[in-house]
């Protein structure tokens, strides 16, 4: 394995150079993690981007700043908090581990985030790419991110024609990019150096078209001169996503207090630790149990495409209003919650969606 930093003569010398100049010179900035060395702001940034927009981590940032405007706050908040104010971003597991991670740093390293990137990696949801974002944006550790948007840039910049659906490939991969790395680079080098890959692959090195004309990189980029940058990467296992119908049994209360019958759903799978309506697999299935009365009065709302990383749900939502509770074994497991605290509860988006769409539009509008 090469050493971490030591040149390479197969690797091009200029890329850390180029990369540091024109992130100074034309990369992004404005946005309100940057320019920080605070790994709390920081760490819950790289988190939040996780598969998801900037345009979309922008206001849940902020959000989450104003509630938790430090790691031991966070630390301190019950589960059903944080995960209600994650709710529309996906993929709910990041914020059970962001909620377990601050708790780690309050517990045992005293509210303060270990200073490098090995040690970083033992938080939970701390993978190695974020780690090495943090540790470089806030120590100034000499160590590069590997995530999606800068395997696309390496591997155009070097025609990498390693499978990436392999180990043995990513692993080759990860060695050049901190053979990459600027030599001796200063703080601020680093801050611009990992700045600047982000940068590159999010406005540049784009996955469909990529904007070789205004790359920096276009001379010493073995993709571009062999006029195939968008070949790469290599990744030959392609993504199998299941379809799967749901059937919700969203039950309404009307008379008093609105409130809806809701479960948590389970610790594991989808949409795992969030309040839900009752899921079965089939409209039987969500007739059965039910008195034959009941079952008249469902009316079925408009279904619902809702994409996630593996799987296709069709959600089809039967809507039940009743004007008194039911007596105790009637009914499956779960909660009454009132309308007015559904947004203190975590929802899945479209689960959020359907129940703002049956009552009043500001429901969920955020002070």
């Amino acid at each position: 394995m090469s050493e971490v930093g030591g040149p390479r003569a197969d690797l091009p010398t200029a890329f850390a150079p180029l990369l540091i100049d024109w992130q100074r010179r034309a990369g992004r900035s404005g946005m309100p993690w940057q320019n920080s060395r605070d790994p709390y702001r920081v760490w819950l940034s790289e988190v939040m981007l996780q598969q998801t927009q900037v345009s979309t981590v922008l206001g849940y940032y902020a959000r989450f700043l104003e509630r938790f405007p430090d790691v031991e706050a966070l630390a301190a908040a019950e589960a059903d908090e944080v995960m209600s104010l994650w709710g529309g971003l996906g993929y709910y597991s990041r914020a059970r581990n962001l909620h377990r991670c601050a708790q780690m740093v309050v517990e045992q390293h005293g509210g303060r985030f270990p200073s490098t990137s090995a040690g970083l990696e033992t938080l939970p949801g701390i993978g190695a790419s974020t780690a090495a974002a943090i540790a470089s944006f806030c120590f100034g550790e000499r160590v590069s991110i590997v995530d999606g948007n800068v395997r696309r840039v390496l591997t155009r910049l070097l025609a990498f024609e390693g499978d990436l659906a392999q180990t043995k490939p990513q692993r080759e991969l990860w060695e050049m990019a901190q053979a990459l790395l600027p030599i001796e680079p200063s703080a601020d080098d680093m801050t611009a150096y990992t700045q600047g890959l982000m940068d590159l692959g999010a406005t540049v090195c784009t996955r469909s078209r990529p904007a070789c004309g205004q790359c920096p990189m276009q001379g010493i980029c073995q993709g571009y001169q062999v006029g195939e940058p968008q070949r790469f990467p290599v990744k030959t296992r392609s993504l199998k996503r299941r379809h799967e119908s749901w059937w919700l049994l969203v039950v309404r209360l009307t008379e008093g207090p609105e409130r809806f019958w809701l479960q948590r759903r389970p610790a594991s799978g989808i949409w795992a630790g969030l309040y839900c309506p009752p899921v079965f697999e089939s409209e039987l299935a969500a007739h059965a149990g039910l008195p034959s009365a009941w079952v008249k009065r469902l009316v079925a709302l408009d279904a619902v495409s809702h994409s996630l990383t593996h799987r296709e749900l069709r959600l089809h939502p039967l809507l039940l209003e009743l004007t008194s509770e039911p007596l105790p074994g009637e009914w499956p497991a779960g909660q009454w919650v009132d309308a007015e605290r559904l947004v203190q509860h975590g929802l899945p988006a479209p689960v959020k969606l359907l129940l703002q769409a049956l009552r009043a539009p500001d429901l969920f509008a955020r002070p």
